[in-house]
């Protein structure tokens, strides 16, 4: 009998202090962000999507083989000795052109170590945090604009005859 009234006891205490705290929460100002209309201001060195300044990139693939997960794809080649010379923003003579430069944004850890070791400055972690979309491609980002010279492979044996 003294148990039954016990847990009265204790059910009446425990939706006491519920209440109470309800109470003390009730005119406290909301933290609600609205989301679509506002956004959260993220610091300075947070991390989201990876980008490229590709005018600057000068195409050494150190930011390629320092990430952990081999997430960037880079792909070279010399420039011709009859193009135009041309530099990043920052005077570095550009003598690679880069014809695929793509960052894999599903194999990305977020680590950054990628943006240290590039010697133009090139590839930075934006501020973007909100990027869904519907295909795992679409998280593919391209973002070379040259093309690669035109190479006449040598026949090899046994293939058709054009």
């Amino acid at each position: 009998m003294l148990n039954y009234f016990r847990e009265i006891y204790y059910g009446i205490v425990t939706v006491a202090i519920s209440m109470w705290m309800t109470l003390c929460h009730l005119f406290t100002p909301a933290v609600t962000l609205q989301y679509p209309t506002v956004k959260w201001n993220l610091p300075d060195r947070a991390r989201a999507r990876l980008f490229n300044k590709i005018e600057d990139c000068i195409g050494c693939g150190q930011c390629a083989r320092v990430c952990p997960t081999d997430c960037i794809i880079i792909e070279t080649e010399k420039r011709g000795k009859d193009e135009p010379e041309i530099f990043a923003s920052d005077g570095t003579p550009i003598k690679l052109r880069t014809y695929v430069f793509d960052i894999d944004m599903t194999k990305c850890c977020y680590c950054a170590l990628c943006t240290f070791p590039c010697p133009t400055y090139c590839l930075v972690m934006t501020k973007e945090y909100e990027y869904s979309v519907y295909d795992k491609k679409d998280h593919i980002y391209h973002f070379a604009v040259d093309e690669p010279r035109l190479v006449k492979a040598a026949p090899q044996h046994g293939a058709p005859k054009a």
